[in-house]
């Protein structure tokens, strides 16, 4: 799963950032407001981390252009700035949480994943289509109660997948989900298909339908028949 960390103090933008990324999260950063805009103008994320006091301006310009976007990320305000008028003004602009300097990072990590199971699958920490049941926090997946061996980067694909169910993903789209910034950096996208051929093959061995649909010269999506 993918966040974009909003951070200007370095050396906790690094702690925070190799903390989730330890946790199986693509987690990018931008430390200013003009980084951070650049980066949710062409990228989606799960979840945002949003600090409020940046060098180039208040975190509010980014619930603003979030806003402006139509954009619909998770949002997740870290401040050492906690007010009441702070606090309503971030969850009146569309943020989901508030989490106030210092707190503890296993803390972030629950809030995080509190957050996106809220947003992508209604709350829980299974998500199950007919035979296949997917167990988010111990990251595995059973098909007919029969546990499957799957790579982080396929449980990701899985989850990115049944996220989205009966949307259609571009192949750009589920590289830059996988990889983040570095999807811009590869010369093809042919590292999905594998994937998508892996995981297919994965779950059909194991006696599981064929959710994942390729749609001709768009992409892949999930569908629930």
């Amino acid at each position: 799963m993918k966040l974009l960390l909003i951070e200007d103090e370095k050396e906790l933008a690094i702690s925070i950032q190799k903390y989730l990324t330890g946790k199986d999260f693509v987690c990018e950063w931008a430390n200013d407001i003009k980084a951070a805009t650049d980066k949710i103008s062409i990228y989606d994320y799960d979840c945002i981390l949003l600090d409020l006091m940046l060098p180039d301006g208040n975190g509010f310009e980014i619930l603003h252009e979030l806003k402006h976007q139509n954009k619909t990320e998770g949002i997740i305000i870290i401040s050492a700035k906690e007010t009441l008028e702070s606090r309503i003004e971030g969850f009146n602009l569309g943020a989901d949480d508030y989490l106030t300097k210092p707190f503890h990072l296993s803390e972030l990590l629950a809030r995080i994943h509190a957050l996106i199971r809220r947003k992508d699958f209604k709350g829980s920490n299974r998500v199950i289509f007919n035979e296949i049941d997917i167990d988010i926090l111990s990251k595995t997946v059973k098909v007919n109660d029969k546990k499957i061996d799957i790579t982080k980067k396929e449980m990701d694909l899985l989850l990115y997948l049944t996220g989205n169910e009966n949307r259609v993903l571009s192949k750009s789209a589920i590289a830059e989900y996988l990889s983040g910034d570095m999807a811009d950096m590869l010369d093809n996208h042919d590292f999905v298909y594998a994937h998508i051929k892996n995981l297919k093959k994965k779950l059909n061995d194991a006696g599981s339908r064929d959710y994942i649909k390729s749609v001709y010269g768009l992409g892949y999506k999930w569908k629930n028949e």
